[in-house]
């Protein structure tokens, strides 16, 4: 069996490298070629471009690499046209793979999304495209199922793939053990895993632990970097600020499983809070155009997955376009000076945890794929 992915963000490179594992777990025989990211390449997929090194937001990123984006696209249609894969597997990135679903699906191949674009939050009309252009959805969040379902897109449900890499984590004991050693209030500081991101929010988080540390001298401050180029933008804006933080690229389960509380840049990491039942600040700063478009166009409760899931905000969420460390502080020190109130969250977001963080996304993702694209052909 032949498979076409392609997944453009270091957190699809993590769920569709998963995929591939749980495929080859079941037949070793599957050959997988596509774009994606170094874990999809060790995973065994033979990569035509490393696209997650274009993982990019905002207009003018995006306008920068357009000329790529732009062959990529026809080198793919190509390549459906000549390679003929079974099946094309898309994992979020919307802009570009409906550009890959368009063409594939004009090429007679079927399309399948795994882990979907979030249009239930913004851009709803485009479901149309993915109700065109795609034969399935492999949904990862019930409620999502009920969306895409509703609108007459076809859907199976199999979780969360985030959840098998959890599931599966590891962490480090004696890195623990060193740090644990060390004592004191430990705030773990998560600026995300996109170079836009640590630039846009990194300094507010440590204008807050600057505010933290003032009134709890104790804390200390450990920074999960995602790589070493976000580790350098770490230690350079401390260093500015003068204010001392331990930076570690790689230990962004420990640094989490080590935190009493934790900031962090919105994303799927919330999920990982979550599950290892860390209360939370949860931040997004942005360009004021780009906070005001967000507001108008985002026709949710919350931004945040785990409090959509929840139904409620047991994560607090800033999206602001300005400095709110003593908003960021306040919800730290609260969680910090008041056990009572920082055990109740614990609780709450185990109790979700338990009822939603259920193993076997890629495993289900697996049998699916194996089993539909192959009653296909026989049926065509």
């Amino acid at each position: 069996m032949k498979l076409f992915f392609s997944a453009g963000e270091p957190s699809g490179d993590l769920h569709g490298a998963n995929l591939i594992r749980a495929l080859r777990r079941r037949d070793p025989g599957v050959e997988v070629t596509g774009f994606g990211g170094p874990k999809m390449a060790a995973a065994g997929a033979s990569l035509h471009y490393p696209l997650t090194e274009l993982s990019v937001m905002g207009l003018r990123r995006v306008l920068e690499h357009l000329p790529t984006f732009f062959r990529l696209v026809a080198d793919s249609e190509r390549l459906f046209r000549d390679a003929r894969p079974d099946a094309v597997v898309l994992i979020d990135y919307p802009g570009f793979n409906f550009e890959l679903a368009k063409r594939a699906r004009a090429a007679g191949i079927p399309v399948y999304y795994f882990v979907p674009p979030q249009l239930w939050a913004w851009r709803r009309g485009r479901v149309r495209q993915v109700r065109k252009w795609c034969a399935g959805v492999l949904s990862a969040l019930p409620f999502e199922d009920e969306w895409y379902r509703a609108r007459g897109v076809r859907t199976h449900y199999v979780g969360h793939p985030y959840f098998d890499e959890l599931a599966n984590q590891r962490l480090d004991p004696s890195f623990l053990a060193d740090e644990r050693v060390k004592g004191g209030a430990v705030v773990g500081l998560l600026p995300g895993s996109r170079n836009q991101e640590v630039a846009a929010n990194f300094e507010m988080m440590l204008a807050a632990a600057r505010k933290v540390k003032a009134a709890r001298p104790d804390a200390r401050f450990l920074v999960a970097a995602f790589n070493d180029r976000h580790a350098a933008q770490v230690r350079e804006a401390a260093a500015r600020a003068a204010f001392p933080v331990s930076v570690h690229v790689g230990r962004t389960p420990e640094v989490i499983e080590l935190a009493d509380v934790c900031v962090a840049v919105s994303g799927s990491v919330s999920l990982e809070l979550m599950y290892r039942a860390k209360p939370s600040v949860i931040v997004y700063r942005m360009a004021p155009l780009s906070l005001w478009l967000a507001r108008r166009l985002v026709k949710l409760p919350y931004f945040t997955l785990v409090n959509l899931l929840a139904g409620e905000a047991l994560f607090p969420e800033i999206a602001t376009s300005r400095d709110e460390s003593d908003r960021i502080a306040g919800h730290v020190l609260g969680w910090l000076n008041n056990p009572n109130v920082r055990d109740n969250a614990v609780a709450r977001l185990a109790a979700l945890r338990d009822r939603v963080a259920v193993p076997g996304a890629c495993e289900r993702a697996a049998d699916f794929l194996l089993g539909e694209p192959a009653a296909l052909r026989r049926a065509a």
